[in-house]
């Protein structure tokens, strides 16, 4: 197997996904364009040397609908021999992206690629694109379909996780986000939002809340409990679950991850193409996994398939240095601790996504990119990177710092 390299990494800021979001002016688009041509920019590469470019958007209609990549790659003025393709797999696109391109590599196919997402949640709303899982009954009703937010409170009321609990998580991450913007951590990775004058529109993730307290979070309202009660998916959830008495609604907005708008990009090559262009490697992808699991609970996917990739690369928890999973919500993060058995000093060090967003197509993308800034910050060797996915998935990554 040919290794590859990651050259380099960067992502935008997250925008508010609302309509008074400093992002909300900017199409996916213009973000996945800017996106590449800053790889191109601070690379000077010659872009007819990239094979393709892989990029995960959760919501494919309209304006950031049909081949998303491939029209970013002609909008950003790469050569026309650079191939582009979209993909889905819900909010772990961002780093099966990255996957899917470092494979190409890995396995001989191509010699320089670019992985990433994008996603404006802003101007195409999550769940645009509809599908048979949520709205066709046949599909739902034998999946026990429900709301990732009923999950996430399934999650909560099975293993016991108490208000308290998610929202102490929560306040950490804002801590934990505040830190590493004051400290400059994502200097290296974040590269600002432009107008058509080349005027910065956005240079910081805006959805931070630094301010939270137990008190302020503790004074929001459980976002999932009417639709559990009135709509129905607490009984249905527990037809699936009938040890769980009752749901126990404890995630709120400021506990959960935000929506807003970004996009990401990863770029990878062989030793090779390092060399030609003075590129000094900065990680190493050592493997990756996506695994299914039981889609009703839907959140608990991260620790099967890091078990799953951990076992495939014959390695234990223990060669780990860093840890990264998506904080969709308080509660997932929490349960992959206590069944993974790490501790919460290893684990989204700079916070995640219930402080900065997610923006769904990216998140992968971007997450790995913190991986990688934190792995060469801090010195250490290795990291994985995993997320939840709709659905009932989980899909993760582990680099090794070069």
């Amino acid at each position: 197997m040919i290794d590859c390299f990651i050259y380099d990494a960067i992502r935008t800021p997250r925008g508010k996904g609302k309509k008074n979001g400093t992002l909300h002016e900017v199409t996916a688009l213009d973000l996945a364009t800017q996106v590449l041509n800053n790889i191109k920019n601070r690379n000077s590469l010659d872009t007819s040397d990239i094979d393709d470019v892989v990029l995960g958007c959760v919501s494919p209609v309209g304006e950031q609908g049909a081949d998303i990549a491939r029209t970013a790659v002609l909008n950003a003025d790469y050569s026309q021999t650079v191939a582009g393709v979209q993909i889905n797999r819900f909010c772990a696109s961002g780093l099966e992206a990255t996957n899917m391109a470092a494979a190409q590599i890995m396995s001989g196919q191509s010699h320089m690629t670019i992985g990433g997402g994008v996603e404006s949640m802003s101007r195409v709303p999550m769940g645009s694109d509809g599908g048979a899982m949520v709205a066709d009954p046949k599909v739902a009703i034998k999946n026990y379909f429900v709301p990732q937010g009923i999950s996430a409170d399934l999650i909560a009321s099975k293993y016991g996780y108490s208000r308290d609990d998610v929202d102490s998580y929560a306040v950490e991450s804002q801590k934990r986000a505040k830190k590493a913007w004051d400290e400059k951590r994502f200097s290296n990775s974040v590269v600002p939002v432009t107008d058509i004058n080349g005027l910065t529109i956005l240079d910081h993730d805006e959805h931070m809340r630094p301010e939270a307290t137990m008190q302020s979070l503790g004074s929001l309202d459980p976002s999932f409990a009417m639709m559990g009660e009135l709509a129905g998916f607490d009984a249905t959830i527990q037809q699936r679950y009938p040890e769980v008495e009752t749901v126990n609604h404890v995630h709120t907005a400021g506990n959960s991850s935000g929506l807003v708008d970004g996009s990401a990009g990863i770029l990878m090559g062989t030793k090779e193409m390092g060399e030609k262009y003075g590129m000094k490697p900065r990680a190493k992808i050592k493997g990756f996994a996506s695994i299914g699991s039981e889609p009703s609970i839907m959140l608990t996917g991260p620790a099967d398939v890091t078990n799953k990739l951990l076992k495939n690369l014959g390695m234990s928890k223990s060669d780990i240095d860093l840890w990264e999973l998506n904080e969709a919500f308080a509660s997932v993060v929490l349960r992959y601790m206590d069944h993974i058995g790490i501790d919460h000093s290893n684990i989204n060090v700079n916070g995640g996504a219930i402080a900065m967003g997610h923006p769904l197509g990216a998140t992968g993308a971007m997450i790995l990119g913190t991986v990688i800034d934190e792995l060469e910050r801090s010195g250490k060797s290795t990291g994985l990177a995993t997320l939840c996915v709709g659905g009932g998935m989980g899909t993760a990554t582990i680099i090794e710092r070069v």
